[in-house]
């Protein structure tokens, strides 16, 4: 998920979709193993990222930091 080309991809989707007026998630481990990832997902404007629960208070702490 951290590969140039799908962090393109995800920006891509994510900035289109919120253009036009539409809601956009993500679900999967990427953001729960990467809250680099997560924290570029919320610079590109996503809505929701899910988080395992054992992940949810390191990464918004992480999240809140920056």
């Amino acid at each position: 998920e951290r590969n140039p080309a799908v962090m393109k991809g995800l920006e891509t989707l994510i900035k289109t979709a919120k253009a036009k007026g539409k809601y956009v998630g993500i679900c999967g481990q990427g953001p729960s193993d990467h809250p680099d990832l997560a924290k570029q997902l919320m610079e590109w404007g996503i809505d929701s990222v899910s988080l395992n629960p054992d992940s949810v208070i390191p990464t918004w702490q992480f999240l809140g930091s920056k």
